[in-house]
């Protein structure tokens, strides 16, 4: 595992836009290239937030702290360029795109992506494609798909991975990918997370959730718990364990 800080979080505070309620108090973490950090949490303790926020989500604003991403003001970039830069965000409710298949929208997303006036080889994505379904075990003819339209939870998320995997991140976001699963989909999703770290081994991996489950697949190297808008303790796999065997009660005396 490297030494190289991918991701430095200082004092982040933050709110939804156009309110006055803060959100986040004031949040402090590192994350390092090829690590696996779980941020767990009640509802309302602004896990969400944070992962949106990093993405540049225009429905938050950032009220004081400090993001560096790869020696970069993370903050002071756009949405576009952040992904542009290799951050990557599953969502937890991902959008329905009726009308454009997924092969269409995934083609689209690595061409703006290119260096201008460089045409994305059509054959060149077709054989990405086909190797990417492959590693994650899906059926080559889900790429055909419109995107997200009237797919089940299990099949919103594993095209998540998908993009995921087309769009070879540095940084990849997870927001509640297990909400909604049932057991047999978050295995599937769970091993695309795994085999993509263990092929590519720098990607760092933030996942967002409330239960240990999805922990006991995809093993975290650092576990957080965020309480009202704060990391109030940090830990490791252990105290992922500790959480779902006692809950999160003895840590709300952190609250605001």
């Amino acid at each position: 595992m490297s030494d190289t800080k991918i991701l430095s979080v200082r004092d982040l505070r933050a709110k939804v836009a156009d309110e006055d309620v803060e959100i986040l108090h004031g949040i402090d973490l590192d994350l390092h290239k090829g690590e696996i950090h779980a941020i767990m949490g009640p509802n309302g303790s602004g896990k969400s937030t944070l992962s949106k926020i990093l993405a540049g989500h225009p429905g938050y604003e950032v009220t004081g702290g400090h993001v560096t991403y790869r020696g970069q003001d993370l903050l002071e970039l756009e949405p576009d360029e952040r992904s542009r830069a290799g951050v990557f965000l599953a969502f937890q409710y991902p959008v329905e795109i009726p009308g454009v298949s997924i092969a269409n929208f995934l083609r689209t997303a690595l061409q703006a992506r290119a260096p201008e006036g460089e045409e994305l080889d059509l054959f060149d994505f077709q054989d990405q494609l086909l190797d990417r379904m492959k590693l994650l075990d899906m059926d080559p003819a889900f790429a055909e798909r419109p995107v997200n339209d009237g797919f089940s939870g299990g099949e919103k998320k594993r095209n998540e991975i998908l993009q995921m995997a087309m769009l070879e991140p540095s940084l990849a976001l997870l927001d509640e990918t297990d909400s909604g699963l049932d057991i047999d989909a978050l295995q599937v999703v769970s091993n695309g997370v795994n085999r993509l770290h263990e092929e590519h081994p720098e990607l760092t991996v933030l996942i967002i959730t409330h239960y240990q489950r999805l922990l006991d697949y995809i093993q975290p190297d650092h576990v957080h718990v965020m309480v009202a808008g704060r990391i109030v303790a940090s830990g490791g796999p252990e105290l992922a364990r500790k959480l779902e065997d006692e809950g999160y009660e003895s840590y709300r005396t952190s609250e605001v």
